[in-house]
Order: C-alpha cells, then structure tokens, then sequence
C-alpha cells in the first residue's frame, strides 16, 4: 500500500506522484499480511512466479525505492531543494548578468569537464545539461556566457550527428540521446560562430587595455589591475578555444576534400591555446563536493540531479566528471587525433587507406575522433573523400597488388566488352565488404575483434567469385594472347586480404587479454605455420604475377623502340611487406617452440578440464575460420598431428626447442634490422626479440631448470609478442 506521507514528500520535491483522480476513486487495501502468509508455505528454494515474469524478467527487473536499484531514490537523499533553471533565477541562486570573471572562468571550465565526460561514454543528462545554463541560454543576459552556453550546444549536437551518421559506437562507447532538449537549433551555426567571435573580439580589447605598462610601481591597486588583465585573458582563451573546436567541427561538415585542410589549420591554433588554459585554472570558482553523492560539482549554475527523472528507469550509473587538470590533457589528446585524422586525404590507395585505418585505431582512440575519420573517408557513403568511386580505388588496389592482365591498359582484355562486365561486376561485389571492413575498424578494439570474425563470411563469397572470373578471364585471354595469363589473379588478392583479418583476429586476443597462458601454444602455431606461411607465399605470387606483366610490357616497348634504355633496380611495391611477414612469422614460431618446451619443463599452468577439454577451446578459439574455404581451416586432430614431436627421430627435447627458439627470434631480428628506415613497429619487435635470444640462450643451458616457478609473460614492449622473463 502507498503511504499518504511519502506520496506527499514526493510532490513537494519532484512535482510527480499519484495522480489526483486515481486517488480519488481508488479503494486501497493493505495485503502485507495475507502476502507474508503466502510466502511461508514455499518451501526453501522455491519461486512462485507468473509465466510472463521468469528468471529472466526478474534479472531484469529493479526494486523500486532502493537507492542502489532506482535512479529516482537519487533525489531523496539530498537535503537541498533541487530547482530547475526558471525557479533558480526566480530564487536568485544563480545569476544571469553581471557575472564575475572568476565566475565565467569556472562555470566554462566545469562545463568542458562535462563534456569530455560525455563524449567518455555517459549520458547528456548526467553531464553537460547539469549545467543550467545551457537549459536555455536566451534567458543569459551576460553575452560572454551566453555565446559559450550556445557554442558547447552546437558542438554537442555536431559531435552527436557526426557519431551517429558514423555508426562506430556501441552502448559503452557513447549515448545520443538528447532527453527532448533543445541544441540550440534555432540559432544558425554561422550565428553563434559570430556571437563567439564578438565576445571574443571585446575581451581582447579589455586584455590591452589592464596589460601593465613597464615600469610600473606595484602597489596594491596595480596588483589588482593585473591579476584582472590574467583573468580577461584566460576568459579570452576559452573563448577563443571554443569558437576554433565549433568552427573545426562545422568544417568536418562540408563535403568539399579542402574543408578538412581547413579543420587541420583550426585544431592547430585551438591546440595552442590549451597551455594557457591549464595554466589560469586557478582563476575560476572551484566547485563544491556534494557530499552526499561523491564528487559531483556543485557550483553556481549546476546541478547534479536536475535531470535525474529523466533517466531511464535503470540501476543507477554514477557519473564522475572528470577533474579540470585531467580536462586540458584530454583536450590535447583529442586535437593530435583531429590532426591525424585530417591526414587520411593524402592517402590515395585502398590498402594505404585500410593500414592507416588500423593504426590509427590502435591507439585506441575516442568515439568523436574515430566518427569522423570514417566520415571523413566516406562522405554521405558514396564517395571516397567526396570525390573517388569506391570501384574506382579497388581497380587501382589491384593494379599495385597484383596487376591483373583485364586492367592493363596495353592488354587486348582492357576494351574486351564481356572481360570489362566481368570485372565491373565483381568490383561492384567488391565495394560493399570493403566499406564494411574499413567501418570495422573505427569501432572500439573488443568489438572489432568480434566483427573480424563475422566479416570473414563475405569474404569468403568474395573468394569464390574471384576465382570464377579469374577463371572466365583466363579462358577469354587464351584465345586472343595465348602468351599471358589471368589465373589466381583475382584471387590473390582477396586471399591476402582473407589472411590479413584472420591475422588480426588472432593477434588480437593478445591485446585483449582473452587467452590463457596454455592456449598460446596453438595460437603462436596458428599463425607461424599456417597463416603466415599462406600471407608469404600469396605475397609471393602476386609479386611474380606483377613481374610477368611487366616483363610482358618491356617486350612490347622494346619490340616499338630500337633504342637501348638503360634498366634501373626498380623497388618491388610489395618488398616490405614480405619482409615484415617474415619477421612476424619467425616471431611466432619462436613464441610456439618457446610455450611447447616450458610446458615438456613443467612450467605452464593447465586447467584441471572438467567440463571442457583443450579440444573444445581450439575449436572455440578457431570457429570464426570455418566459414572461409581458403585457405582451409586447421582442425584439432589435423593440428595434434602435424604439431606431434615423436614423427621426428630422435623427438627433440625442451633444449633444442630453446635453442630453435633462439633462432628464430636471432632470424626476425636479422631481419628487421636490415629495414631500411625502421617505422616505431620494427623497434617494438626488436624490444622483444633481443631479450628473448639470450633467455632462450640461457633456457637451452639449464637454467633454472629445477625452479618450479612459472615464467613472466611481459607485453609491455608489444601487445602480441611478450618478453619471456624466469624469475
């Protein structure tokens, strides 16, 4: 039954609660005692429960009234009146003009601490629209204030179209709900813009006119004069930081390739605002602790629990705003990513455009700079930076890969009307998996990982329609040039790109932590042997495939020409590449001998399977593959045969498996040391291999081999190859 107080209690706060006609016509009746009753003839452990709410329901379910379960209970355990805008100006909490300095400066400061804080993962309502000016900033007389509360809306709503339009974002990533609040829609962009500009424009007057003069005797009135001059000034740089962020943003909006340029200039003078900024921190209002909720700001125009009704009817999820120190760091994190970004149109080829995608994501960047890559490459998902069919820049992916003969311009395929329908069509087949792939890697790593391994299915269509037209071309080509071919050209290609995602996919579950120490030894096997092995020979066969093509090209320029020329050592595209593979591969077969031989030691730790078996976690492990028809997947039983050490003779102890490891690591780091201008990769490899070759050295010789203590696996140096350390 609802007690008649607390009904009370929570209109006076709230201005919710029963309606009037319910509690009129309404005939209440106490039923605790019957319902106790009931309850004592279950036996222990039974649940009585409806058939439209189980177990699943009831996990589900919150307990209304507990303060851990119900996010409104939030708002009764606070003794202050919590007002909304309209009643704070009413009661003279907050002002509207005749602000402060140190009032603006504070206000703005917790206000981009808010932000952040959102664009951390957490809900509008818990974070910028705690701040109550910004609930509706016509009624801000103060123009600094109100051209700031109007700025911080309109890079909310940007930020919020460009992730959405995205679609890179998960529940944890990021909330887009705005709970019916307006984003400053009314005014234009180039209005606030220009608000933000004249406030800006009047402080700088204001900064030259209290600059000290030299000289100068400081007495107390001077003192006071100066400390006002940094006060404008640090108003100023905030100002000025806000109006360059909205103006980067707006740039991100405007679908010509020179906007981004223009973005780049923006978030490179917004950038050398910020050690300004950190340093007259000190000038603004600090904030309150609200000491019955933790640490939310309480200060002039905020209010933590303004909005806490309109969160939905949830466990409460506690939103901790980040410090204003913490605000200036994140802020320059945030604008070297913008920058990064706005590189991406100087990258002109598919495979540049994928390797830059990966690297960037692996820094493991924010919802907003990750959103506005992808828009940045795809502009309203048709063309590529606005401007390139996305058909277009897999042809030239092609050509650089593998040269097939059909889209060389001297081949008799080139103008062949059916060769040209074969191969726009599976360029047009191509260009949807593509896209997809590129968009897999602006979402956070966990959900990529778990994206790889869907993706894998198209790709396997991809790879059986390549190899139809390859066939189909090659048949056409044998009539008209028998000299060439077009087998596997096709093919290779998306084979390689095949490999690459289950490559990462494995690589992966390292980052994420996801594998057992026992399980490395078939992950490392995985790749060295088999997935590597495949990546090289493929690299391989369109290196030589691009040779062929070009030794066809010669003979036919030569045949034209009587002229000798002379031949230059031409760079093979592919070199590097191939070079790198090597390393990984060498890298994992050592990391595979390493695991078999301290497991023969004794010093791998195994589970005691009981509902499982090793089995059943390979199988796990690998089941993303068993949709891809090539290469093949590696079954469990395939795996214990072609991994078994008693079919060489003599079977080779855990020494020679340290001293094989040693090699290996000793092979990559012959390798990566002959690299021609060493990318921060190579170095990170050789933090790994170095170590390695002496522990393994050491392992080989009897070290510590009675000591039962587990080895150390140290990823701090790479995130798929540890240094091995024996304590």
């Amino acid at each position: 039954m609802v007690m008649k107080s607390s009904v009370e209690d929570d209109d006076a706060g709230w201005g919710l609660g029963i309606p009037e006609k319910m509690k009129n016509n309404a005939n209440w009746v106490d039923i605790t005692h019957e319902f106790k009753g009931a309850c004592k003839e279950l036996n222990l452990g039974e649940l009585l429960h409806d058939k439209l709410f189980g177990l699943f329901e009831a996990m589900s379910a919150i307990e209304m009234m507990d303060p851990k379960m119900d996010a409104g209970m939030i708002g009764n355990q606070v003794n202050r009146k919590v007002l909304n805008f309209d009643q704070a100006i009413k009661e003279g909490v907050i002002k509207v003009k005749d602000l402060s300095l140190p009032e603006l400066i504070g206000i703005i400061d917790t206000c981009f601490c808010c932000l952040i804080t959102w664009l951390e993962g957490h809900s509008l309502a818990q974070t910028v629209f705690t701040c109550l000016y910004v609930h509706n900033p016509d009624l801000i007389e103060e123009p600094a204030l109100k051209a700031f509360a109007l700025g911080i809306l309109k890079v909310c709503d940007i930020a919020r179209e460009k992730v959405n339009k995205a679609a890179v974002f998960e529940e944890e990533d990021f909330q887009a709900m705005t709970y019916g609040f307006k984003m400053a829609n009314n005014v234009t962009d180039l209005r606030v813009t220009g608000m933000l500009k004249d406030v800006e424009d009047e402080l700088q007057r204001k900064v030259k006119s209290t600059r000290s003069r030299q000289g100068e005797q400081r007495d107390p009135e001077v003192e006071l004069e100066v400390r006002r001059h940094q006060q404008f000034l640090a108003l100023f740089n905030r100002i000025k930081f806000t109006r360059l962020l909205l103006t980067a943003l707006i740039a991100f909006t405007k679908k010509e390739t020179s906007s981004v340029g223009e973005a780049q200039k923006l978030v490179a003078q917004a950038a050398d605002l910020l050690s300004a900024i950190h340093s007259s921190i000190q000038h603004g209002i600090q904030s309150q602790n609200d000491t019955t909720k933790g640490d939310h700001p309480i200060m002039m125009g905020f209010e933590p629990l303004v909005n806490q009704r309109l969160l939905p009817p949830t466990f409460p999820r506690y939103a901790k705003i980040i410090k204003r120190e913490d605000m200036v760091v994140y802020f320059s994190k945030l604008i070297e990513r913008i920058k990064t970004v706005c590189d991406v149109i100087n990258t002109t080829n598919l495979h540049g455009i994928l390797d830059f995608f990966c690297e960037f994501s692996e820094q493991s960047p924010c919802v907003l700079s990750r959103s506005l890559l992808q828009t940045t490459f795809l502009i309203d998902n048709k063309k590529v930076f606005g401007t390139h069919l996305m058909q277009d820049m897999i042809k030239d992916a092609l050509r650089y890969f593998v040269s097939p003969p059909v889209l060389s311009y001297k081949c008799c395929l080139f103008n062949n009307h059916q060769a040209k329908d074969y191969i726009d069509s599976f360029v047009t087949h191509c260009s949807r998996p593509f896209c997809s792939l590129i968009q897999i890697h602006g979402h956070n790593r966990a959900r990529q990982r778990d994206k790889l391994g869907h993706i894998l299915e198209e790709f396997a269509t991809l790879q059986d329609e390549a190899e139809k037209v390859d066939a189909a071309l090659h048949s056409l080509l044998m009539k008209l040039e028998p000299q060439r071919q077009h087998l596997a050209c096709l093919g290779t290609w998306i084979l390689y790109h095949n490999l690459r995602i289950m490559i990462q996919y494995l690589l992966s579950g390292f980052e994420l932590e996801l594998y057992s120490m026992h399980e490395y030894y078939y992950i490392y096997w995985y790749l060295s042997e088999f997935l590597y092995a495949w990546l090289m020979s493929t690299l391989s066969r369109a290196d030589s495939s691009q040779m062929a093509e070009e030794r066809i090209l010669e003979e036919q320029l030569k045949g034209r020409s009587s002229k000798k020329t002379k031949k230059k050592k031409k760079v093979r595209p592919l070199s590097k590449e191939i070079t790198m593979s090597q390393a990984y591969q060498n890298m994992c077969a050592g990391m595979y001998k390493t695991m078999v031989a301290l497991d023969m030691d004794g010093k791998v730790r195994k589970p005691q399977f009981e509902l499982d078996s090793e089995q059943v976690r390979y199988e796990h492990r690998f089941a993303p593959f068993n949709s891809v028809v090539t290469p093949p997947p590696v079954h469990y039983i395939q795996f214990k045969e072609m991994s078994d050490l008693k079919k060489y003779n003599p079977p080779p102890g855990s020494a020679d498996l340290y001293l094989a490891a040693s090699k290996h690591f000793q092979q990559a780091k012959l390798i990566l040391e002959n690299v021609p201008s060493p990318d921060p990769e190579v170095t990170r490899i050789l933090k790994v291999a170095k170590p390695n070759i002496v522990v393994m050295k050491l392992l080989a010789g009897g070290h510590k081999k009675e000591t039962k203590v587990l080895p150390e696996f140290d990823f701090t140096a790479h995130k798929y190859f540890p240094v091995v350390k024996i304590i």
